[in-house]
């Protein structure tokens, strides 16, 4: 895993999709197919993990962006 942890998220899919056609395939030897579905099981926590921490940053942006839209849309009269 050590290799695609470098990989962008991106990447991450990319090789994701390889080795799931390598599995469907099925004609390795299954030892070989054992450290695939490995590998891709730690691609898949990985991948994840990084769109939970896009989805907590989408939130935090918007959260901070949120009162400023409310100011704007209702100002204040008096």
């Amino acid at each position: 895993m050590s290799e695609n942890s470098s990989l962008s998220f991106e990447g991450q899919l990319a090789r994701l999709e390889e080795i799931v056609a390598l599995l469907d395939r099925g004609a390795l030897p299954m030892e070989q197919l054992l450290q695939l579905y490995e590998e891709a099981m730690q691609l898949i926590a990985s991948c994840r993990q990084y769109l939970e921490q896009a989805e907590l940053r989408v939130i935090q942006i918007r959260n901070a962006a949120l009162p400023l839209a409310d100011e704007e849309s209702f100002p204040e009269t008096g």
